[in-house]
């Protein structure tokens, strides 16, 4: 095992027949934002919570600050944050109250509680909420004050299971905007999201799909390592669009994206091919322009393949 302050050799966890984590293989250096993403049940949940000691290994090792996750859990739980996709918040106990419960469970000392219950309130922007019940908080409020709870013992690692999920946009960025302070303070973060635009902020990034780590690499040299060309039709009826080329080049050769076709063609020979089919199929559109991929165009590739 190297000296990652996050690392897994053959990692897995099964249910029966049924391998929800298989063959996991990953390292994580300290001070990196990693991001998780991948499809519904491709495993994300499941190696975070292998990861954070809550789950025991049906295959594998795996090492968090130094400790086995199989054998010394306990230690793991000291020194990291944990952040499930609902976090365990106390609706009729106050924002304050909650942070304090938190202290106690963590056995933070008293002389260090109150200046964390300062600095968790202040750059979460919830000083002036201390007092409300944590029920009267909305959606992106409840999921800063999870985080600050998350934080009150200082962790050398923080795992946040698609912590933004259902949280409107300017809560996210507001979310964000705190990790990267966390990130300043030298905490490793371990993030799974549904948003791709998301994970375009982390260091690196790895996709999942049916328990297995497909690719892991900065955001950048994943877009890069898109091979063909990608391109992009304005159609009235992108949904027909697509049928048209999925008869022609195969299906699932085209997706939709936000009301547009898109094609990652193998090259310009199958690009004309493409504008020559739906050109046959009467649609309205313009040739294809190429655009320059997104991640979101990377996950698509990988899982559908």
């Amino acid at each position: 095992m190297s000296a990652s302050v996050i690392s897994a050799r053959g990692l897995g966890r099964a249910y029966g027949e049924l391998w929800a984590v298989r063959g996991l293989d990953l390292d994580v250096q300290r001070g990196e934002i990693f991001g998780l993403v991948g499809p519904d049940g491709a495993g994300k949940t499941t190696t975070m919570r292998l990861l954070a000691g809550i789950l025991i290994p049906s295959a594998g090792e795996a090492r968090v600050v130094g400790y086995p996750v199989a054998t010394d859990a306990e230690s793991i739980k000291t020194r990291i944050g944990y952040m499930s996709q609902r976090f365990g918040l106390y609706g009729d106990l106050s924002v304050e109250e909650n942070l304090r419960f938190y202290a106690d469970l963590y056995e933070v000392s008293r002389a260090e509680r109150e200046p964390a219950e300062e600095r968790l309130l202040g750059f979460s922007n919830l000083t002036p909420f201390r007092k409300r019940l944590a029920r009267d908080l909305s959606g992106g409020m409840k999921q800063k004050l999870g985080l600050a709870c998350a934080l009150v013992h200082k962790p050398e690692v923080l795992f946040l299971d698609e912590p933004t999920n259902g949280v409107d946009p300017v809560s996210r960025r507001d979310f964000w905007r705190i990790l990267y302070s966390m990130l300043k303070e030298g905490v490793t973060i371990f993030v799974s999201t549904a948003y791709l635009d998301e994970a375009e902020r982390c260091t690196r990034v790895g996709l999942m799909d049916h328990g297995r780590l497909v690719l892991c690499d900065t955001p950048q040299r994943l877009k890069s390592g898109l091979t063909g060309l990608l391109i992009e039709w304005d159609a009235p009826d992108a949904r027909a669009a697509r049928d048209v080329l999925a008869r022609h080049l195969g299906a699932d050769r085209a997706s939709l994206f936000g009301g547009k076709l898109r094609l990652l063609a193998a090259d310009d020979e199958e690009r004309a091919r493409a504008d020559h089919a739906l050109a046959e199929a009467g649609m309205a559109v313009r040739p294809g322009r190429r655009i320059v991929p997104s991640l979101e165009d990377v996950f698509i590739n990988q899982v559908s393949a």
